[in-house]
């Protein structure tokens, strides 16, 4: 077996732990790093914060790399809402200073696990591909273009081989941010009321972490890939209401009500094209919506 690991970033994340996970279980070398250290499953993930460049050089010196998936990131426009600039060292220098290691140890591949908040509100047709205008809504959102663009200005000056996937809302174990999903699981747990004010018809795009962390994998092993960004989405353009309905399918017991109208802090968007990431990546979800609420379900039933 090959001495060489790949470099996941955010490794005790929501994705990035599924990332590692997967790797792992086919047998590959992964040299996890995470601002937070712990062990898992009895691996150790390694204490470093992409925005310490100096630690990052020290811990990826320990073995040759053969790739690197980086997941480490602040995770949504909901998070850092009121310290934009830490968002800006994270996403975007952090990002910059995982490009340099790449570069240094000349990977044959770097990922980048972006966002469809890049987007922004969208004003094209669907479906929506990946070359329309960007009008991101958010600092978050903001970030993820500005390191899309850094994954590919280090691929056209360095020769460094990068690919930025933006990934729609993922969900499924281990999500701490805000989760409408996680919301109305848990209410029909415990035989509580889930009342929103908006979003009966509002729609947005899912997907769930284990199809997202295997389009990352897919990302990485692909031995070319015409594109620089491909997006990636569960395949469904569902309102929260029509999500509430799955949710109360398989839990009748459900009691949800949600308002008319837009989430305040979320955009609107149509649904994204994902025919690229089919053709280059040979990429489909393998889960159904229903069937990843159902996981979902049952992983949190399993923690009550």
């Amino acid at each position: 077996m090959s001495n060489e690991a790949v470099l996941v970033t955010g490794a005790n994340g929501l994705i990035g732990n599924a990332v590692r996970t997967m790797l792992e279980a086919t047998g590959r070398k992964v040299l996890p790093l995470d601002r937070v250290s712990r062990t898992e499953e009895g691996k150790d993930i390694i204490e470093c914060d992409v925005t310490d460049v100096h630690r990052l050089h020290v811990v990826a010196g320990r073995q040759p790399l053969a790739g690197v998936i980086h997941c480490g990131a602040f995770s949504g426009p909901m998070v850092a809402r009121d310290n934009p600039v830490a968002m800006v060292k994270v996403n975007i220098v952090g990002t910059a200073n995982v490009l340099e290691i790449a570069r240094i140890h000349g990977v044959s591949r770097f990922v980048f696990c972006s966002s469809t908040s890049a987007f922004g509100t969208t004003h094209a047709a669907s479906p929506i591909p990946e070359d329309v205008a960007l009008f991101p809504g958010s600092v978050y959102g903001a970030s993820k273009v500005a390191a899309e663009q850094l994954v590919s200005t280090f691929s056209r000056q360095y020769g460094l081989d990068g690919v930025s996937l933006r990934l729609s809302w993922v969900f499924g174990p281990r999500r701490t941010t805000d989760c409408v999903i996680r919301t109305m699981i848990e209410d029909a747990l415990a035989g509580k009321p889930t009342r929103m004010p908006f979003g009966r018809d509002f729609p947005r795009q899912y997907i769930h972490v284990e199809d997202a962390a295997r389009a990352l994998m897919t990302a990485l092993d692909r031995p070319s890939l015409p594109r620089s960004v491909y997006t990636i989405t569960g395949g469904t353009f569902l309102t929260l209401g029509q999500i509430a309905e799955i949710v109360r399918k398989i839990f009748p017991q459900a009691d949800i009500e949600l308002g008319p109208g837009a989430d305040p802090v979320d955009e609107v968007q149509g649904q994204f094209d994902i025919t690229a990431a089919a053709r280059d990546l040979g990429f489909q979800p393998a889960l159904s919506f229903e069937q990843g609420v159902e996981r979902y379900a049952e992983w949190l039933k399993a923690r009550k």
